[in-house]
C-alpha cells in the first residue's frame, strides 16, 4: 500500500508528526517497536511537559497514542531496516515486507552505542539486524543473538524454531565479531561462542546507517527549520536530531516535520497529476 507519509518511530515526535499529517488530510503509517520498549515508557514521572505534569512516561505515551488512533493514524509494529529513494517516493523494508510513501519522517530516537568491532566488516556476511528476515539462511546452524529489547527474545525463539543453536547475550556491553570470509565467532563480555551468524537486535539504527548519504552532525540527523534533511522527502524530528532530549521538544519538532512531510506529499501528488 502507498501512503502519503510513513513515520519511523512511535514516540512523542513520531506520533506528533503523524497527527499533523492527518490534520492536513494525508494518509500516514507509523512503524515502531511496541510502546513498552520506549525509554520514555519506563520514566516514573515526567514534570516538564506543559499541561500534563506528574504523569508517568507510560501514561504520556498512552495518551499520545490514543490521540493518534482517534485521528486515523495507522500503526505497524516492526523495524525499518533499509530505505530506497525513487523519483516520486520512498520505499522502506519492514522485516521482509516493503512499504511505499511520498515522504518519510525519521523519529526513531537515539541509537545508543558505537558499532562493535567486526560489525560493519561482516554485515551481510553473517551479521544481520533482523532474525525474521535472515534466519532462514542459517537454519540448523549455530548463531548468536545480541538482544537489547523484549522483542529480541521473540526473535531468538524464532531462530530456535528453525533449528538454530542459539547463544543469547542479554544487553552485552563489549563484543567483538571475528572471522575470515564470514563470521566465525563472537565474544561478548568475556564469553566466546563459535557461530555462523550474529543477530544484533537493537531498538533503533543510527540515522546514517538507515539512510546512506544523510548529513549528520555529531551523530544526529542535520535538519533545517522545516525539519527537512539533505535527502529530498526525508524529514526528521525528536531525539534523532539532537538535544535537548525532552518530550516537549520532540512534540514540537514532530508537529513541524509532520506538516512539512504532508506538504511535500501533496506537492508530489499535484506534480504526478500534472504529468500524468
Amino acid at each position: 500500500m502507498s501512503y502519503d507519509v510513513l513515520v519511523i518511530g512511535g514516540g512523542p515526535a513520531g506520533l506528533s508528526a503523524a497527527v499533523n499529517v492527518r490534520a492536513r488530510g494525508g494518509s500516514v503509517l507509523v512503524v515502531s517497536n511496541p510502546p513498552e520498549e520506549s525509554p520514555l515508557w519506563r520514566a516514573e514521572r515526567v514534570d516538564n511537559h506543559l499541561g500534563m505534569p506528574a504523569m508517568t512516561g507510560g501514561e504520556l505515551l498512552t495518551a499520545f497514542r490514543r490521540h493518534a488512533v482517534s485521528a486515523g493514524v495507522e500503526f505497524r509494529t516492526g523495524k525499518v531496516l533499509t530505505s530506497v529513494p525513487a523519483k516520486d517516493a520512498w520505499y522502506v523494508s519492514i522485516g521482509s515486507d516493503m512499504e511505499q510513501a511520498a515522504a518519510l519522517v525519521l523519529a526513531a530516537g537515539v541509537s545508543r552505542g558505537a558499532k562493535f568491532p567486526g560489525e560493519a566488516e561482516f554485515l551481510g556476511r553473517g551479521v544481520s539486524y533482523c532474525a525474521t528476515c535472515d534466519g532462514m539462511l542459517y537454519r540448523g546452524r549455530p548463531v548468536a543473538v545480541l538482544g537489547y529489547s523484549d522483542s529480541a527474545r521473540r526473535e531468538a525463539e524464532y531462530l530456535t524454531e528453525l533449528g538454530c543453536g542459539v547463544t543469547y547475550f542479554h544487553r552485552p556491553k563489549a563484543c567483538t565479531i571475528t572471522g575470515s570470509a564470514a563470521v566465525e565467532s563472537v565474544t561478548c563480555d568475556g564469553e566466546t561462542a563459535k557461530v555462523d551468524a550474529v543477530f544484533l537486535l537493537r531498538p533503533t539504527m543510527a540515522p546514517g546507517d538507515l539512510f546512506p548519504g544523510l548529513e549528520t552532525a555529531g551523530g544526529y540527523a542535520a535538519v533545517d527549520r522545516s525539519m527537512a534533511t539533505n535527502l529530498p522527502g526525508l524529514f526528521a524530528a525528536g531525539d534523532c536530531t539532537g538535544g535537548p532530549l525532552q518530550v516537549s521538544k520532540a512534540v514540537g519538532e514532530g508537529l513541524i516535520a509532520g506538516q512539512s512531510a504532508a506538504m511535500w506529499a501533496a506537492q508530489a501528488k499535484r506534480k504526478k497529476t500534472h504529468n500524468g
